[in-house]
C-alpha cells in the first residue's frame, strides 16, 4: 500500500510540473467582433464569420471565465465575440486578458464591427480606421424640450470624467494601419446608393463610392439617432481634442480602450469599422415609427428603412480592409 501510494504522489507531482512547465499559448492577434448574425461559418454572415473563417476554423476553442462565448484561437490568431454593449464587451476583453493559459504580451487587439457613420462624413458601406475613442454617455445631458437656449446640442462636458470619458490612441500605429488600407477598393450597391441619394438630395458627399477613412468613434451605451446626437458628437470629439473628426458612432469601442489602458495595452489597440446606416434618420423615419415596439426590421434586411441592402458588402469590406491588418501582424509588418 506505502508503494503504491509513493507511486501515485510521484505520478501527481510529475502531472503537476508538467502543467506548471506548459508554456501559455502565445497570441498575435485578437479579433472582437460584438455579435454574429447565425452560425460561426457557412451562413449570412454577421461581424465574426468572415474573421472566424479566415483565421479560426478548425483551431481550437476554450471556455473563458466570464465570457459569454468561447475563444476561438488558430495559429496565433484569438476570436471572440464579446457581446454588444459597453458592459459585455468590457468585461469579455478584461475575461480573456487575464486568462493565464494565454499570452497577450506581445498582441494587437482588434476591436472590428459596424455602426453608424456621421452625416457629411462617411456613407454607408465606407470602413474605418479609428483614431480615438469618446464615451458619448460622461458628461451631463438634457432633453432638448428643457433647454432655455437655442442651441443644436444638448451634452455638457464635465472634466471630472475625463479619465474614462475619451482615449487617444496610438498615432503612429493609427497611420501605419491608415497606410495599409487606405487604397483598399471596397464595394457598395445601387440600392443603397439611391436610398442615400433620396434622403441627403444634391448631395454629392452622399452618393460617392465608398472608401476607407480614418476618424473618431463616440461609444454610445444607447442606439441613438438624429440631428441633436449628431451635434452632440462633433461637440465631443472638438472638447476632447481628437486628432480626427467624429466619424462615427458605436456601442464598445471606448470601454474596451479604457479596459486596455489600464493594463498598459491600449498603444495595441487597432479598431476597423464599416457604416451600416447613418447617425440621423433618413427617408422620413422617425423614433417613432423606428422603434415602437410593434416594428418589426433588421439592418441586415434588404429592405431596412435604415440600411437599404448595404449590410451584408458591408461586412464584406469590412474583412477586405482588416485581413490586410491581421495579416500585416502575422508577418511582423506592424
Amino acid at each position: 500500500m506505502k508503494k503504491l501510494l509513493a507511486l501515485f504522489v510521484a505520478a501527481l507531482l510529475i502531472a503537476c510540473a508538467s502543467l506548471a512547465l506548459a508554456e501559455p499559448i502565445a497570441i498575435k492577434a485578437l479579433i472582437l467582433p460584438k455579435f454574429e448574425s447565425g452560425e460561426m461559418a457557412g451562413d449570412f454572415p454577421g461581424e465574426a464569420q468572415y474573421y472566424y473563417e479566415a483565421y479560426c476554423d478548425g483551431g481550437e476553442s476554450y471556455d473563458v471565465a466570464g465570457c459569454p462565448n468561447p475563444l476561438y484561437v488558430k495559429d496565433g490568431v484569438a476570436l471572440c465575440v464579446t457581446g454588444m454593449g459597453k458592459v459585455n464587451s468590457a468585461m469579455t476583453l478584461q475575461a480573456i486578458l487575464m486568462d493565464d493559459r494565454f499570452d497577450f504580451s506581445n498582441a494587437y487587439i482588434i476591436s472590428t464591427g459596424c455602426a453608424g457613420s456621421a452625416i457629411e462624413y462617411g456613407v454607408m458601406g465606407d470602413v474605418f480606421v479609428i483614431t480615438a475613442t469618446v464615451d458619448y454617455d460622461l458628461g451631463h445631458h438634457a432633453d432638448a424640450r428643457e433647454l432655455t437656449t437655442d442651441v443644436e446640442t444638448t451634452w455638457f462636458h464635465d472634466e471630472s470624467y475625463d479619465d474614462a470619458s475619451h482615449k487617444i490612441l496610438n498615432q503612429e500605429l493609427c497611420d501605419k494601419v491608415y497606410n495599409l488600407v487606405k487604397d483598399v477598393e471596397i464595394e457598395t450597391t445601387e440600392k443603397t446608393r439611391a436610398f442615400m441619394a433620396a434622403t441627403f438630395e444634391n448631395a454629392d458627399w452622399a452618393i460617392r463610392d465608398p472608401k476607407v477613412l480614418r476618424g473618431t468613434t463616440v461609444t454610445g451605451d444607447n442606439y441613438w439617432k438624429g440631428q441633436h446626437g449628431h451635434e452632440n458628437a462633433l461637440l465631443m470629439a472638438k472638447t476632447y481634442g481628437c486628432p480626427d473628426p467624429y466619424a462615427l458612432t458605436e456601442m464598445e469601442d471606448n470601454a474596451m480602450a479604457v479596459v486596455l489602458d489600464r493594463l498598459g495595452m491600449l498603444d495595441r489597440y487597432i479598431i476597423i469599422r464599416d457604416s451600416v446606416n447613418t447617425d440621423v434618420f433618413m427617408n422620413g423615419a422617425s423614433p417613432e415609427s423606428l422603434w415602437d415596439p410593434n416594428f418589426v426590421d433588421s439592418l441586415a434586411s434588404e429592405s431596412s428603412v435604415e440600411s437599404a441592402d448595404i449590410f451584408a458588402t458591408a461586412m464584406k469590406n469590412n474583412f477586405t480592409v482588416g485581413h490586410v491588418v491581421v495579416d500585416a501582424i502575422l508577418n511582423g509588418e506592424l
